[in-house]
């Protein structure tokens, strides 16, 4: 694993991140099988907040089994050199 500095963002905060910028939808696949369907509106260390249709779910990051963007894409890409992960351009 390589080191961490203020600056360095976790991939779960990066990812988040990335999907809650550019206001893509996501699919959230719950550990009871239930799945919600939004944007991402915020997040902390553990919960986060999707907003579906415009009514807002805090869901805990606890009961979460994956998160996926509905459009089948890469959301995140490895730095050659190293093996932290940057939000793709």
């Amino acid at each position: 694993m390589g080191t961490s500095n203020a600056k360095t963002l976790n991939l779960q905060d990066s990812f988040l991140n990335k999907v809650r910028a550019e206001k893509k939808t996501i699919v959230i696949y719950l550990l009871n099988g239930f799945q919600v369907r939004g944007k991402v509106w915020g997040f902390d260390n553990f919960t986060v907040i999707i907003d579906c249709d415009g009514r807002q779910e805090l869901i805990y990051k606890h009961a979460i089994s994956t998160i996926a963007p509905v459009e089948a894409e890469s959301i995140l890409v490895l730095k050659k050199g190293n093996d932290q992960s940057v939000p793709k351009e």
